[in-house]
Formats: C-alpha cells, sequence, structure tokens
C-alpha cells in the first residue's frame, strides 16, 4: 500500500483481499468472534497508509470486509481517530445470504458476489474509503470508473472495459512479470523479477479503454504477453460475466506501446493498452459462493530412497491400509512422486516421496488412528523407511460450492458517509448466458520439417481454479504460431498430453485476437482449494505442466 501511494500519481487505491479459500478462513474467525470476519491486514496496512492517501487525495477501495464490512468500516472509523486523519468512510453489504438458509449441512459463508453499483453510490456521496464484502475482483476497479466518468448502468461497452482492466489488476504482481511463462527468455526480465515487482496501476478512459502499466522505477515489467496471462487466468469462455455486465473477451485488443517498430521513439516501456471491448447486458442470476467444513484430513509423506521404489511403495502401502482395516477413513489417497534419480551423488536426490491423504467426518478416524499406524511400521516396513514429517491429529477441511440466484432477490446496499443507507438496483435489463459462435480458424500452416521439443518453447500459459475446475490459457505471440497452435492443440490433444484430464469434460474455448485458447477442465480440484484433495490444489503449475511436454513444433519456430 505504501508503494503505490509514494510511487507515482494515482486516484483510486484498490484493494482485493478476498478469495475462495479466504471466505473460508473468515468464516472460522466469525465462529470464535462474531465481531470479526474481515481481513486485518488491511487495517494494519491502513495505519500508514491512511495518512499517505489523505495527503495525496487517493480514495481507498477494498473489499477487505470480508463477512463483515460494516464492522470493518467501524474498526477503520476508531483507527483514523486514533491517527489523526480525517476519513469518510462507507461500505457495501447485502451480500451475506447466511441467514437466508436452505444452502445445505455445515455452510459457514454463503455470499452472492455483488457488482460496483454500490461503491460507485458510495464514492458519489463523498466517501474518502469505501469496503465491501463479496464483490467481483473487477468491481474493484469498475465500480470507481463509473463514478469518475458518471457512467450510467447499462453503458455496456464502458463498463466491460473497466471490467478487463479489473481483471487485469485484481491479482497484483501477475500483470507485472509475476508467474510469467517466458520470464527467463531475457537477463533483464530475471533482474527486474528479483528486485520484486511493482503492483500494477491502469489508466482508464472515458471510452473504457484502458491502460495497464506500474510505477516508475518498482520492479518487473508489463508487455502484451504479461497482460494476456492474466486475462486468461481463472477465466472460461469469450463471455466473461459478471453482476453489471458481461465483458466479451473475445473482442480484447492489446497494443504494446513499449515495444515493436512502430512504437516509435518516444514510446514508454510497460505500458499496454486494452481497448475494443464490447459489454452486453448481465446474467439475470448472481453467483453465491458456498463454504462448509467438509470433515477432517491427514497427511503422511513416506521418503523412498534408493533402489526398489516401486516395491517399498507397495509393501508400506499394504501394510498401512492392513492397519487400517478397523477404522478405515472414508477416503484414502495415495500418490508416487518419483523425484529420485539413479546414481544420485546425495542421499534426497535419490529418494523418491509417497504421499497418503485420509478424509473422514471423524476427525479420531483420520487422527491418532492414522498417525500411530504409520509410525508403528517404522521398524518393520521397507529399508531406510522415514516420513518428512511426524504426521499430525488431523485438520478440518473445506468444501466450496457455487450457487445461483436471482439478481432481483439480493439487497444490494450502500451504506453512505453519514449513515444513510441506499438500495442499489438490479440490473435493468438481463441476457442469459449462452455460448458464443465458434470463430472461423485461420488455415493451417503448410507442411514442413517439424522436430520434437516442449510447448513451451512457443507457447505460454497460465492455469487455476475455479472451485473444483481448473482452466488453463494458452498463447503464441505470433500469427504463424497461432496458425499452428489452434490446429494442434485440441481438447483430445490436451487430454494425450495431460493424462489426468483424460476422463474429465474438457470444454475448449478460443480467442483470437488474443492468439490464445482457453480450456475448462471440470472437476480435475475434487471440492476446491480448501479440501486440498490434490497435490497442486489451485492447479497452479498445471500449465507449467503442460508446457513441458514435448510435441511436434515446426523447425521455422524454433
Amino acid at each position: 500500500m505504501r508503494e503505490m501511494l509514494t510511487g507515482g500519481p494515482l486516484d483510486v487505491l484498490t484493494g482485493d483481499y478476498l478469495a475462495e479459500l479466504t471466505m473460508l478462513i473468515l468464516g472460522r474467525d466469525r465462529l470464535r468472534d462474531p465481531k470479526l470476519g474481515y481481513a486485518k491486514t488491511f487495517l494494519r496496512q491502513l495505519e500508514e497508509g491512511l495518512g499517505l492517501a489523505h495527503e495525496r487525495g487517493v480514495r481507498i477501495v477494498a473489499n477487505a470486509g470480508g463477512l463483515n464490512p460494516a464492522g470493518l468500516a467501524d474498526a477503520i472509523r476508531e483507527l483514523a481517530e486514533r491517527v489523526g486523519v480525517p476519513a469518510r468512510v462507507a461500505h457495501v453489504e447485502g451480500d451475506d445470504l447466511l441467514a437466508r438458509g436452505g444452502w445445505g449441512d455445515g455452510v459457514l459463508t454463503a455470499n452472492a458476489y455483488l457488482g460496483g453499483h454500490g461503491i460507485t453510490a458510495c464514492l458519489r456521496a463523498g466517501a474518502d474509503v469505501v469496503v465491501t464484502g463479496r464483490v467481483t475482483d473487477a468491481a474493484l476497479v469498475s465500480g470507481p470508473a463509473a463514478w469518475w466518468f458518471g457512467w450510467g448502468s447499462e453503458e455496456y461497452d464502458r463498463l466491460a472495459g473497466a471490467v478487463v482492466a479489473g481483471h487485469v489488476l485484481e491479482c497484483g504482481t501477475h500483470a507485472t512479470g509475476g508467474n510469467y511463462a517466458f520470464f527467463a527468455e531475457r537477463a533483464e526480465r530475471v533482474e527486474s523479477l528479483r528486485r520484486r515487482p511493482g503492483f500494477p496501476l491502469a489508466e482508464i478512459y472515458e471510452d473504457g479503454s484502458s491502460v495497464v502499466g506500474k510505477h516508475p522505477g518498482t520492479g518487473g515489467f508489463v508487455d502484451a504477453g504479461t497482460v494476456t496471462a492474466q486475462l486468461l487466468y481463472e477465466t472460461g469462455p469469450a463471455r466473461y460475466a459478471g453482476p453489471d455486465v458481461t465483458a466479451r473477451l473475445d473482442t480484447v485488443r492489446l497494443t504494446d506501446e513499449g515495444a515493436g517498430a512502430g512504437a516509435g521513439a518516444g514510446a514508454r516501456a510497460d505500458r499496454v493498452r486494452i481497448e475494443g471491448v464490447r459489454g452486453e447486458a448481465p446474467p439475470p442470476t448472481l453467483k453465491v459462493g458456498l463454504n462448509r467444513v467438509g470433515g477432517w484430513r491427514n497427511e503422511v509423506v513416506f521418503v523412498l530412497t534408493g533402489l526398489d521404489v516401486e516395491a517399498k511403495a507397495a509393501l508400506v502401502q499394504a501394510q498401512l491400509e492392513a492397519a487400517l482395516d478397523k477404522s478405515r477413513p472414508a477416503e484414502l489417497r495415495w500418490e508416487l512422486a518419483r523425484t529420485d534419480r539413479a546414481d544420485a551423488d546425495t542421499e534426497e536426490t535419490a529418494s523418491a516421496l509417497l504421499r497418503l491423504v485420509v478424509r473422514d467426518p471423524d476427525q479420531s478416524v483420520v487422527g491418532r488412528a492414522v498417525s500411530g499406524a504409520a509410525i508403528e511400521l517404522a521398524l518393520g516396513s521397507y529399508p531406510g523407511f522415514h516420513v518428512t514429517a511426524p504426521p499430525g491429529k488431523g485438520t478440518p477441511y473445506g468444501v466450496f460450492e457455487a450457487a445461483y440466484v436471482d439478481a432481483g432477490s439480493v439487497p444490494h446496499v450502500a451504506v453512505l458517509p453519514d449513515g444513510e443507507r441506499v438500495a442499489v438496483a438490479p440490473a435493468a435489463s438481463t441476457r442469459p448466458l449462452v455460448p458464443v459462435a465458434q470463430p472461423v480458424l485461420p488455415e493451417p500452416l503448410p507442411e514442413g520439417p517439424l522436430r520434437r521439443a516442449p510447448l513451451g518453447l512457443v507457447a505460454g500459459a497460465r492455469s487455476g481454479d475455479k472451485g473444483g475446475d481448473a482452466n488453463v490459457g494458452v498463447w503464441v505471440r505470433s500469427d504463424a504460431a497461432w496458425r499452428w497452435l489452434v490446429h494442434e492443440l485440441t481438447v483430445d490433444r490436451l487430454r494425450e498430453l495431460l493424462p489426468e484430464t483424460a476422463p474429465l469434460p474438457v470444454v475448449r474455448h478460443v480467442l483470437p485476437n488474443l492468439r490464445a485458447l482457453n480450456f475448462v477442465v471440470e472437476g480435475l480440484l475434487g471440492e476446491g482449494v480448501a479440501a486440498q484433495a490434490r497435490f497442486d490444489p489451485q492447479a497452479k503449475g498445471l500449465g507449467e505442466w503442460l508446457r513441458a511436454r514435448e510435441v511436434e513444433v515446426p523447425v521455422e519456430m524454433l
């Protein structure tokens, strides 16, 4: 927060503090103390940030209110009085639908994803700080943009442009080189990331277009590739639905203002223009994120060193499962990671890892019963027996689900700085979501010599999670590479390259303007990140696994 407030010009500082897993954590906080349920980190940042923002005339908009935006607003007022900084504080509420009931057993949180119009109302009333509960991540940008320019609720193209800018900003340094597929191509990029990438900012224009950049002198870098990567992150179809507008991702056009012969001598690096975004009326329903405690889990990781790794794994698995026969957990999952290599010169690189995850509604079934059984094998199992850490007593895990409710049934309320409560009307016009027509594909490349090579030498990727589903966005940087990729990387080919996806529904979405394909893999992550059922529970490395797989690549591209 300090870096953004002191690093250069700023009108509005936004902060995204919520994720699906965060809502579960806040739900458990609220169980312990009903006065909690908001992101305490935000308050700590305001200790210094509130005064800096006041000095510079910067408005602050954050979703740090979580499950208790009114409580956070009161805490900010107390903080402002304590540090001697005048602050008009407003908040947005109505997203918390837990009291409505009917969500099923064990649900801790039930929050609708609201749009940006409540934020707009608070800023129009003169708020210096606006905190919300669950709004869409992009609403933190589209709400202030609508206030600044006075946009109406049906100016869909402008709102969609701001939503796209908000999506680029929402994951912070993702847009400034963080987690970027091609980071190692140039030495200066690696060096810039060693300094820690700065946070991105967006210059929003009245027509809804924007330029994404960062403060001068901060680490990292911004180019069309980093922006493309974030545009593909945790998205799905070309129609990117929100409470205020459906943005058409297939209309986004990017221009790298700091690169290329046509950029001109005065071009500045780290600036990417986003334009051409079309918007449509939003769908008639709002998404509701549900978090519940799914049960209890435990984990044991056995280290298998040297020879006969497969036989060692089979032995300890059979021994432990036999020991658990009388009190068998509802779910046992074994995974053998062959991290070992032959004739290794260190013990660690001579070792493989066998991971057991158990889950059950009863803590006692996954606690001492499992950890005791595992450790009691220590002197009577495979040679070299040891584990990475002593197994514990079991911990609770969460489950995320999505539900949908009629948008008009959700009480979206802006609570202004003077306490006045203003109802925010739902969208006057709606449009049910339907898939876009498949675009016309470019002609395949002419036949020519091929070479087997990793896909990642040509294509970038970024992957992530939405509940139990994973998405993998793949893009290339030239028209020729696009002509090859769009015909090479079909759904069937993806299933071949990523065998874990083979039994699951996979949908491919084509985005020609970005030279990108976006794959949604349904059910890969089970019940979501909080369930921790998979080695990579948020699918963060799925795209990099895909890039490491070898395919037949046209020689001219290598």
